[in-house]
């Protein structure tokens, strides 16, 4: 199961429709984001998705954390969200 990376300029219902389908797969899911742009727009999307995810009888939760991340070379924080079937 890949990282669903998520951007500040990244759609809220595309990233959703993301979450919804590998949720449904697999029954868990994971967002990345780095920085507050990103962030914002991933929580969108997990407030999005559980809205899809409620009409096929699925209660998701999302599980935030701290993760740190390489990029060329340099490390960055990122929030990472869980996201799980309850």
């Amino acid at each position: 199961m890949d990282v669903i990376k998520v951007s500040a300029s990244s759609r809220t219902s595309a990233v959703a429709g993301a979450i919804a389908g590998v949720v449904r797969e697999h029954k868990r899911a994971e967002a990345q984001a780095i920085g507050a742009g990103a962030v914002n727009q991933a929580i969108k999307a997990v407030a999005i998705a559980r809205g899809y995810l409620q009409e096929d009888g699925l209660d998701i939760v999302c599980i935030p954390e701290f993760t740190t991340v390489d990029i060329e070379g340099k490390e960055r924080t990122a929030v990472r969200l869980v996201i799980e079937v309850r």
